[in-house]
């Protein structure tokens, strides 16, 4: 039997000033104003609809709606919205649909100066937690990035964002930038460190189709010097009392984001907004996906719905999801969560897992099942072990 996990709303915002070339999100260069209250009324409106569609978000307990246990308002740059517009989205979003009484409420945030004096109005406005794009504190590379802003303005954000009394804040900072050597990404991490943030998402840049950069591509470092920066870096978040819970993400302890994890734990979450991707999980043991109208001109056209395409993940294709999101953490997986969010017994996967145990690539307890140090080394062969076993 499926059992409903918890679930989160994401809520895209696709405006940006400039697009980065390296950005294959769904985000859009402003050429005029933002209709923020146009818009703001087409995310509510798309929250009615899967509320109405999906009967209350697939209750779990005696048929009462779970209660949210996350937002994370994603974009382009959702910091251009205003605070007043963003106080009446959160609280038009709780009307609908009830908040655990421990929410985690992140915002993406631009740490250039017009949007960095208005944090502690987001966080009157409900954002309990903040995601920094910094990306470098190198001017160069941040212009060979393409961002608007500087080392000094990221850095006053991160000063501000632990002055107004956030409960959380993440930094964002990039690693394998063009021309990069050991010292100037070492030197990055040193200036985030500093700072002192709750939470450092640290990742490698990567050139992905659609972007500036996959048509132009700049000189990177290669794997020796990637592997060195990794190596180092890692060491030296450690040093600092940073944990590494997931691939790329590094925290204080008592500080991992929580909606994140609700992702890589296979847990259930609505996306409402431009392009946003959801997914749905139903006692009757379905699961659905859905994805939003990408372009926001069609977003905003009222006479189109805000639904562009839903599928059901087939049993087939459920065990491959689900360790495909589990093996992005560091923590053992309980078995029992295996079943519970897929619906299918453990029986399904037990010569994929017996397999990967020869390989050196998983542990298992009686309780838990834990990837390896190889097993990350390998991690696309042994997913597709999870593949080849559905077909």
């Amino acid at each position: 039997m499926l059992i409903p996990p918890k679930l989160s709303l994401y809520i895209h915002i696709p405006w940006c000033v400039q697009k980065c070339p390296y950005c294959d999100f769904n985000s859009h260069a402003l050429k005029s104003g933002i209709p923020e209250q146009a818009y703001i009324d087409a995310l509510l409106e798309d929250l009615d609809q899967d509320l109405l569609r999906y009967q209350r978000c697939a209750p779990a307990d005696h048929g009462q709606p779970r209660k949210l246990h996350s937002i994370f308002i994603g974009g382009g740059t959702p910091s251009l919205i205003s605070p007043g517009e963003i106080k009446r989205l959160l609280d038009g979003v709780q009307i609908r649909l009830a908040f655990q009484p421990d929410i985690e409420i992140t915002m993406e945030a631009n740490p250039g100066t017009i949007e960095a004096e208005r944090f502690a109005q987001y966080r009157q406005a409900g954002v309990t937690r903040i995601s920094i794009g910094v990306q470098s504190f190198d001017d160069e590379k941040l212009t060979q990035l393409g961002r608007i802003h500087g080392s000094e303005e990221a850095t006053r954000a991160a000063r501000l964002a632990h002055q107004i009394g956030l409960k959380s804040f993440n930094l964002d900072l990039m690693h394998g930038l063009p021309g990069q050597t050991l010292s100037q990404a070492m030197a990055d991490l040193d200036q985030a460190i500093a700072l002192d943030p709750p939470h450092l998402s640290w990742y490698q840049l990567t050139i992905e189709p659609n972007t500036l950069f996959y048509s132009q591509p700049p000189r990177l470092p290669d794997d020796d010097l990637l592997w060195d920066i990794f190596e180092q870096g890692h060491q030296k978040l450690t040093q600092a009392g940073y944990i590494q819970y997931e691939i790329s993400g590094y925290a204080k302890p008592e500080f991992q984001c929580q909606h994140n994890l609700n992702y890589w734990r296979f847990g259930d979450y609505l996306g409402i907004g431009c392009g946003a991707h959801g997914k749905i999980s139903f006692a009757d043991g379905r699961i659905i996906r859905t994805t939003k109208v990408k372009h926001p001109k069609g977003y905003l056209n009222l006479l189109k719905p805000y639904l562009d395409h839903e599928t059901e993940v087939s049993t087939k294709d459920r065990p491959f999801e689900f360790f495909m999101n589990r093996f992005r953490l560091i923590e053992q997986c309980p078995k029992q969560d295996f079943p519970d969010t897929t619906g299918l017994p453990i029986a399904t996967v037990q010569p994929t897992i017996d397999w990967a145990k020869r390989q050196g690539f998983l542990d298992e307890t009686e309780q838990h099942w834990q990837i390896t140090e190889r097993g990350k080394l390998f991690l696309n062969d042994l997913l597709a072990e999870f593949m080849a076993d559905e077909e």
